[in-house]
């Protein structure tokens, strides 16, 4: 929900002034002001993950979302400039965020069920989360017909509720000995790690080349304002496509889970995100667009799947957070500078160009990181990456 306002707020205040390209240029800017604070932050974040209660640090930064959700609902108030600056200021505390936030969450999720029931509660899991991502752009679509402020006001309520879900729950307890250890040691235990496995670096990589290459989410508000010529229910619609797309194949991965050459099926994944991808940037009919957002949604949640089972199984429980860290700068590398390039490019090239030359450049990473990565290629099952089995 807060993703479809604060594009489409942006966008909208933009084109008072600025013409389209210039328009989805500022779009880009979004991604990049939450990147650089990521960026910097994570790798702290993740061994703060390893060192102090993750439910703990999990609450506190869902305060923190709390307190910026309120400052966007100022926004609207305040005078075209200062409503921009106000929001990409927001963006950054959300960089902030999840520097610390999703290292603590996916350190604490697998110590809650069975290693060899991880990849299925993987995929509950993401079937949540694209539950969520289907009705929130079409929830934020729909309330932002009362203004930007009532899509802010919402979500600061379902974060105060997470927050109270959270105190509630019951969590294993924590080894917390490498408090006692020096926290540039931890880092780079933890970058060491993930450059060693070659698994797990060539899982991470390919999804930073890809969406940072094809990630078309930034260029949803042009495609429905300029392009397909809608309003911003459509645009809830279409984030909306790519989770529904997500839901089906989460879904259907959580009852039959991927057991065999899970490797071979994320990179055929990667190859039909691409093409769909590539069908997004070309369609015109609002309804087909809605369609390949759907394919594309459904080949990454596999790749996702896929990739997320590896790391977890792959990596110590004490290593967890720093990992995680890791991976998050790659992802966020891939998703906010994804933006950013996403925004750079529709500058210089045009937004439909832009998008169709991220379909192409994903398929052709997906060959090349099928040779590079031989290992990640030939993993057969995900227990074959676990530790234990290494030994």
């Amino acid at each position: 929900m807060q993703a479809v306002a604060i594009g489409w707020q942006v966008y909208d205040l933009a084109r008072r002034t600025m013409g389209i390209k210039e328009s989805a240029f500022l779009l880009g800017f979004i991604g990049l002001a939450q990147f650089v604070p990521l960026f910097f932050l994570s790798l702290i974040g993740g061994q703060t993950a390893d060192r102090f209660d993750r439910k703990k640090i999990i609450i506190i930064f869902f305060g923190v979302e709390v307190l910026l959700s309120a400052i966007l609902g100022t926004t609207i108030l305040m005078p075209t400039q200062s409503a921009l600056f106000a929001i990409f200021s927001v963006a950054a505390g959300f960089g902030i965020v999840r520097a610390f936030l999703p290292p603590a969450m996916s350190a604490l999720a697998p110590s809650l069920v069975p290693k060899e029931e991880l990849p299925q509660a993987i995929a509950w899991n993401s079937l949540a989360f694209q539950g969520a991502s289907v009705l929130g752009p079409a929830c934020g679509g729909l309330l932002y017909i009362l203004g930007p402020q009532a899509v802010y006001l919402t979500c600061l309520i379902l974060q105060i509720v997470a927050i109270l879900i959270l105190i509630i729950t019951q969590t294993p307890k924590q080894d917390l000995n490498l408090n006692r250890q020096n926290m540039f040691q931890l880092i780079k235990e933890g970058v060491n790690f993930v450059w060693n496995n070659k698994i797990v670096l060539g899982a991470i990589s390919l999804d930073l080349a890809v969406v940072l290459l094809a990630g078309a989410t930034a260029l949803l508000p042009v495609f429905a304002k300029d392009i397909l010529h809608q309003g911003p229910q459509a645009l809830g619609v279409l984030r909306a496509s790519t989770a529904v797309g997500a839901a089906i194949i989460a879904l259907f991965l959580a009852i039959n889970p991927i057991r065999e050459r899970v490797g071979l099926y994320m990179f055929i994944a990667v190859i039909i995100f691409g093409v769909a991808t590539f069908g997004f940037g070309i369609s015109r009919n609002f309804y087909l667009s809605a369609f390949w957002l759907m394919v594309a949604g459904g080949a990454d949640m596999i790749s996702v799947y896929v990739r997320q089972s590896l790391i977890q199984i792959a990596t110590p429980d004490e290593m967890r957070g720093r990992v995680t860290a890791v991976s998050m700068i790659f992802i966020s590398a891939s998703n906010e500078m994804g933006e950013f390039e996403s925004g750079m490019l529709a500058r210089l090239i045009g937004p439909v160009n832009a998008v169709v030359f991220g379909g192409i450049g994903a398929i052709m990473v997906s060959g090349l990181w099928m040779k590079l990565f031989p290992q990640l290629r030939d993993a057969n099952k995900f227990l074959d990456a676990s530790p234990q089995n290494k030994l």
